[in-house]
């Protein structure tokens, strides 16, 4: 009883809200204009084709980049030559400059985000389009913008950890609106992978269940707030969902062939992966443990549930995105294709159920990488929940 009392007196739920710090508030807008940024160059290459480095897409990403690197540069600037005696016990040294650890994670990323730009317009001057979202620039580009994602979600934990009893409900949403950011960037790094037409397939779920426990546990474990990961996916989905509902707002034209699709208005972004009912679960397993050590048993059963769950929703909600019920400003299934794609009925049918089908052991695989998502994220959650600094 006492190691529990313990528990939640290390762990107080927040209940009043307390301002943001200014270098919070500039890395959740930096954060925020990457994935802007990104799920609009998407659509501008799906839309337009490759136009030139300097397309207002890849200014907001970079814009976001910038934005985040120089308020923790100056941050730790700040720590270090005038901080006070809190400030820089709660601050990491690096090179004899001091900051918080977040701090630190994000210009690390702002780094990586910039080495990349120069990298991908060589690249595309030397090999034209991509053909994948992950080419090696994109993806030195894509780490570098998880990166500050990451140290967004830090510097906020950090505070939040660092706030009194009942105060930091502020602190506690930006942890988890910076969250939802991480998931939606995930969901986008797989987006070759999660096409609606890939939900009746297994490997679909064997990536899903490798890449989403192990945030949303972590979150679950690490928050102060009751049901966070369902409110991280709950940002997640209002992101992903604003820009499904404005891009195709505005008319654009491809520039580049073959145009085998006609189009008139910047391409949607997928639908959003409906994770919020599988993070219903992850969030009432993990609060039954709270103030109890969490071992592999739960991971198994947290696996089970998001499984389970996740399963049931894409599977049959998949059946209606490819389906001409889900033509409509809504779902947008019918404005998410590239001008380079031909036409054809494979976009209402399920793609490749010869080779890649869901089986007994395509689960079992799935269920293995979930097991394993889970229980990182479950050590990582126990381990973020101390973090101070």
């Amino acid at each position: 009883m006492e190691s529990v009392v313990e528990t939640v007196a290390a762990r107080p739920r927040v209940e009043t809200a307390a301002a943001l710090p200014w270098y919070l508030t500039a890395m959740l807008a930096g954060s925020t204009s990457i994935v802007i940024g990104l799920l609009w160059d998407i659509s501008w290459h799906m839309t337009i084709g490759r136009d030139t480095f300097w397309t207002p897409a890849h200014m907001a990403i970079y814009l976001g980049g910038v934005l985040a690197g120089v308020s923790c540069g100056a941050l730790a600037l700040k720590t270090t030559f005038a901080g006070t005696a809190a400030e820089r016990g709660a601050s990491v040294s690096f090179w004899g400059f001091r900051a918080p650890l977040g701090a630190w994670v994000v210009i690390w990323g702002a780094f990586a985000m910039l080495t990349s730009a120069p990298l991908d317009d060589w690249w595309h001057n030397a090999y034209g389009l991509d053909v994948e979202i992950l080419s090696p620039p994109h993806s030195l580009l894509g780490a570098g913008m998880i990166t500050i994602q990451i140290g967004a979600m830090l510097m906020a934990l950090a505070l939040q950890n660092r706030a009194p009893a009942g105060e930091g409900r502020a602190l506690g949403l930006a942890h988890l609106y910076a969250t939802g950011i991480v998931l939606l960037m995930a969901a986008t790094l797989i987006t070759e992978y999660s096409y609606p037409n890939h939900h009746h397939g297994g490997l679909f779920y064997e990536i899903a269940c490798g890449v989403f426990p192990l945030t949303l546990v972590s979150v679950a474990r690490s928050s102060r707030r009751r049901w966070a990961a369902t409110t991280a996916c709950a940002f997640y989905m209002l992101l992903a969902c604003s820009m499904v509902w404005i891009l195709p707002l505005f008319p654009a034209h491809p520039k580049l062939g073959p145009i085998n699709t006609p189009v008139d208005h910047m391409v949607a972004p997928l639908f959003p992966l409906l994770l919020i009912v599988p993070a219903l679960a992850v969030d009432f397993l993990v609060q039954r443990r709270e103030g109890k050590r969490a071992g592999w048993r739960d991971a198994l059963l947290i696996a089970v549930a998001f499984l389970v769950l996740f399963l049931a929703v894409q599977w049959f909600f998949s059946e209606l995105l490819i389906s001409p019920a889900a033509h409509n400003w809504f779902f947008a299934s019918d404005r998410h294709w590239e001008y380079s794609s031909t036409p054809g009925p494979y976009r209402h049918q399920f793609w490749h159920p010869d080779t890649d089908p869901l089986t007994l052991r395509s689960l079992g695989i799935a269920l293995a990488l979930a097991t394993v998502s889970s229980g990182t994220g479950l050590w990582r959650g126990s381990g973020l929940s101390k973090v101070q600094r």
